[in-house]
């Protein structure tokens, strides 16, 4: 089997219900009589190690980390205003659970930014910050893969952005 593979030992993916991850090998295993070819990828901010198959790469939703280019959009959106529906928290929820569940940078950076709080704002919930901390891990991982820079340095960037944000915003009131 000389077929190419599309990704390689050692490349950052995304997973969507996971995050970013790092190809550590590939592996044969059988299962069920059948010999199957498995990238193991593991999650170093959930400590997780995941086996998907080969055959199965494109129904699972991985994909190669974002583009620059998709990020830099990523970006843009978390300097935006937030939009925040009118409608019960359980469905908002759900809707954000959902948009952090895409993998796609550009969902995240919406829920992040609509559930972001400055300190002169009400606190959160236990389960907004909880959704809130989800994403921003999601999109802090995909940005320090995709500049190469520490999870420190990328939070930093982040949270500058969402500061100088509301700082513009509250300043238009």
């Amino acid at each position: 089997m000389t077929d190419k593979l599309p990704f390689a030992v050692g490349d950052y993916v995304v997973y969507p219900a996971h995050g970013v991850g790092c190809v550590n090998g590939l592996e044969t295993q059988e299962i069920a009589g059948q010999e199957l070819r498995l990238y193991v990828i593991t999650f170093e901010s959930s400590r997780m190690t995941l086996r998907v198959p080969v055959n199965k790469v494109g129904n699972s939703g991985l994909r190669k980390l974002s583009s620059k280019k998709q990020m830099d959009s990523a970006l843009v959106t978390l300097k935006g205003r937030a939009r925040v529906k009118r409608t019960m928290w359980s469905r908002r929820a759900q809707e954000y659970e959902a948009k952090i569940n895409s993998g796609d940078p550009v969902s995240i950076a919406e829920v992040v930014r609509d559930l972001h709080r400055t300190a002169t704002q009400p606190e959160q919930s236990f389960s907004e910050r909880q959704i809130y901390e989800a994403a921003f891990e999601r999109l802090v991982d995909e940005l320090a893969a995709i500049e190469k820079i520490d999870k420190d340095k990328a939070t930093g960037k982040l949270e500058k952005l969402l500061q100088k944000d509301r700082k513009s915003t509250t300043s238009e009131l």
